[in-house]
């Protein structure tokens, strides 16, 4: 518990600092996040470029609202993945209802932002190669399933948080839930994914 209030008390401090213009504050804040949804927004897109837009226009969105800040609702993570999530599907959603003819597939282009530690560059490979396959699974999913999946298995948001989100029952984010799951391990199969990912 003392973690996490130490972790409020910094998130709000940061937000303090930026608002007085202190601009390594904002760095920091940018520095910490912009990977985490970075990977979600390419989650949704599965376009390197399109996933780095959305990241500016949420931490635009983000640096716009500072004022709006308030320690007391919650900390500053769950505050700005909260904003960059309803930003990230309500873009997803858009497009949806406006469909690219020329969405041509980027996954080579995105690295996932691997760390190199003391795995092989083999090993990197092959967990790059398989992360574009199962990325590749769920952009075949529908646009419901496909959103709940990420949500809440990438995400890791609870059913309450999806049914906030999203202003769906709770009963169709759980069918979603597992019909995408069920669909996803289909298509991974077809793929020949799982069965190697098993092996």
């Amino acid at each position: 518990m003392g973690a996490a209030r130490a972790l409020a008390a910094n998130g709000a401090e940061l937000i303090r600092k930026c608002r007085a213009g202190d601009g390594a504050a904002w760095e920091e804040i940018v520095h910490s996040y912009s990977r985490r949804i970075y990977n979600l927004a390419y989650r949704f897109t599965s376009r390197a470029d399109t996933a780095e837009d959305l990241t500016q226009e949420v931490f635009i969105r983000v640096y716009k609202s500072l004022d709006q800040y308030d320690a007391k609702q919650g900390d500053l993570q769950n505050w700005l993945m909260r904003l960059a999530r309803n930003l990230i599907i309500d873009d997803y959603r858009k497009r949806q209802r406006t469909p690219h003819d020329n969405q041509a597939d980027d996954l080579a282009d995105h690295t996932y932002h691997l760390h190199t530690s003391s795995r092989s560059v083999q090993q990197e490979m092959e967990r790059h190669e398989l992360g574009a396959q199962v990325q590749a699974g769920i952009d075949k999913l529908s646009p419901d399933l496909r959103t709940c999946v990420i949500l809440r298995d990438i995400e890791e948001l609870s059913y309450q948080e999806i049914v906030d989100l999203l202003k769906i029952p709770e009963g169709t984010v759980k069918s979603r839930i597992n019909r995408g799951r069920i669909e996803l391990a289909r298509i991974l199969r077809r793929m020949k994914v799982l069965a190697l990912s098993e092996a």
